[in-house]
C-alpha cells in the first residue's frame, strides 16, 4: 500500500479523496490477495474505474457507481479469457449525449459527427495526452 501521497499515481493523486482511499484500500486489499505487485496495481485501477471517471489529467467521482466499459462488466475467468474493449477510465457507459458533452467540454473537434464508441475513444485520447502533459 502507499506509505506517502507522492506514492501514488499521479493521476490518483490529482483526484478527490474518495478516489484515493478506494484505491489505496483496494490495493492493500490485492496486496494480500495477489502474488503480483502489477496485478495489485491493475485490481486498484478497476476499482476506482467503478467510482470515478478519467477527466484529463485526473478522476472525477460518477454520479452513479458502476462499470464503465463492457471489459468492466466482466469479473472473473470471463474477464481475463474474453476480453473486450476498455476506454482508459472514460465512463463510456454512459449516454451518446453525455459522451458529447463532455467531449464539448474537452474541446474536442468533430464530436457532432462521431459515433457514441467513437466519442468515448476520442476522450481516452484527450486524457491520455492530459496525464502526459501533466507527467512532463
Amino acid at each position: 500500500m502507499p506509505s506517502k501521497k507522492e506514492d501514488l499515481p499521479g493521476t490518483i493523486e490529482r483526484s478527490p479523496k474518495k478516489v484515493h482511499d478506494t484505491y489505496e484500500k483496494t490495493l492493500d486489499s490485492a496486496h494480500e490477495q495477489y502474488d503480483s505487485e502489477e496485478r495489485a496495481h491493475r485490481t486498484a485501477f478497476a476499482s476506482v474505474k467503478h467510482v470515478a471517471e478519467k477527466k484529463g489529467d485526473h478522476w472525477e467521482l460518477k454520479d452513479e457507481q458502476g462499470p464503465s466499459d463492457p471489459q468492466a462488466e466482466q469479473s472473473g475467468r470471463a474477464a481475463r479469457e474474453n476480453p473486450k474493449r476498455t476506454y482508459g477510465g472514460v465512463d463510456a457507459n454512459k449516454s451518446k449525449d453525455a459522451l458529447y458533452e463532455d467531449a464539448r467540454a474537452a474541446g474536442i473537434e468533430g464530436r457532432s459527427d462521431m459515433t457514441k464508441d467513437e466519442l468515448a475513444q476520442a476522450l481516452q485520447k484527450h486524457s491520455e495526452r492530459a496525464s502526459a502533459k501533466a507527467r512532463d
